[in-house]
């Protein structure tokens, strides 16, 4: 059963009088336990996707599903604070908070069933992630690239939520560092069941994914 489901979504710009097309009867559904990829040029309209599943836009046309449920029905702030997360390339935190306080700020909006020991799911979740208590008491600020997305990946777990959303969560990072964040969002999909979407132009995190979506010229298909 698929947890996201995009129906029939289009979404275009205004070019005085003519509309010009980032997607155009968008169809796809994802489900839980799964690692997906999106992959496009730049410029494809990966992110405009992604902005339209996280509820950070709207589409003109068509619903965005969650467990059957429009988004806008559940209401985009809620959706976003309860059902799903996404990391950013850059990373987002907050940079004058240490690791553990980046982690605990998404849990004091929530209204998701977490532990009520804030603080220890949050030095257990770095801890997972690769981040001793030492890393986790440090300003982000002093932490490598690599360091401060394994944060941000912790926060997106922080509020237990199903779906995880990453826009090119590697593109700053060197190749072995890449290797070792798509080896997190495999263990999230597979041993966590979780829906993990990716958004990247990288064809070797696209062949280490469980299925790919190739975008071109506002339409999606699973060949390239």
């Amino acid at each position: 059963m698929s947890i996201l489901t995009v129906k029939d979504v289009d979404y275009f710009y205004q070019d005085g009088d003519r509309q010009r097309f980032i997607l155009k009867d968008t169809d796809l559904a994802f489900e839980k336990g799964k690692f997906y990829t999106i992959l496009g040029q730049s410029g494809s309209g990966k992110s405009t996707f992604l902005s339209l599943i996280s509820g950070l836009d709207t589409p003109h046309k068509g619903q965005i599903l969650y467990n059957d449920v429009d988004i806008k029905t559940i209401g985009y702030e809620e959706y976003r604070r309860n059902d799903m997360s996404i990391i950013f390339q850059g990373y987002n935190l907050i940079p004058y908070l240490t690791a553990v306080e980046n982690v605990l700020v998404p849990m004091s909006i929530t209204t998701n069933d977490i532990p009520t020991d804030h603080n220890e799911v949050a030095l257990n979740l770095l801890d997972y992630i690769g981040l001793n208590n030492d890393k986790a008491k440090r300003v982000v600020t002093q932490l490598s690239g690599g360091e401060q997305q394994r944060v941000a990946i912790a926060r997106a777990l922080a509020t237990n939520v199903d779906i995880i959303l990453a826009d090119e969560p590697t593109g700053n990072l060197d190749e072995d560092m890449e290797q070792e964040i798509v080896a997190i969002f495999k263990e999230l999909a597979h041993q966590h069941n979780k829906c993990i979407i990716v958004v990247t132009h990288s064809k070797e995190i696209a062949e280490l994914s469980d299925e790919t979506y190739y975008l071109h010229k506002g339409a999606f298909s699973q060949n390239e």
